[in-house]
């Protein structure tokens, strides 16, 4: 078990850009699956980016590609999410979860089904409005 603390959530106007943090106070995150999710007012939560624990490879939803980047920073124990040109519709709160991973094959994957992620961080709010 790791207790993930999220940071970084603004109130920004479209095309800007904002980098969300997510560290663990109580355990490394090398052995984890990490991944992004966030989820609207009235909608369902959705995950946005995720990255295997081993190569640290990484996958995103088709409405946040090629403006998000997911990165892991091993010697500050801490995973980004890089938004850039941000539209309204990325408004939510933002979620960093992590999933453990000890076998060769759970290093090598990762899941797209939020039940399946055991540990997860507060949430941090991002607003993007003019």
């Amino acid at each position: 078990q790791v207790h993930l603390v999220e940071s970084g959530g603004d109130l920004v106007q479209p095309g800007a850009s904002v980098t969300l943090s997510c560290g663990s106070t109580s355990g490394t995150l090398d052995d984890y699956t990490m991944a992004w999710f966030r989820q609207a007012p009235g909608k369902e939560r959705e995950g946005v980016s995720y990255m295997t624990a081993g190569e640290s490879v990484t996958y995103y939803v088709d409405s946040v590609k090629g403006r998000f980047t997911m990165s892991r920073d091993r010697a500050k124990n801490t995973v980004y999410l890089q938004m850039n040109g941000l539209k309204p519709e990325d408004t939510a709160v933002y979620f960093c979860a992590a999933k453990s991973a000890r076998s060769v094959m759970e290093r090598l994957v990762v899941s797209l089904n939020p039940n399946d992620y055991e540990n997860w961080g507060q949430g941090t709010q991002v607003t993007v409005s003019s």
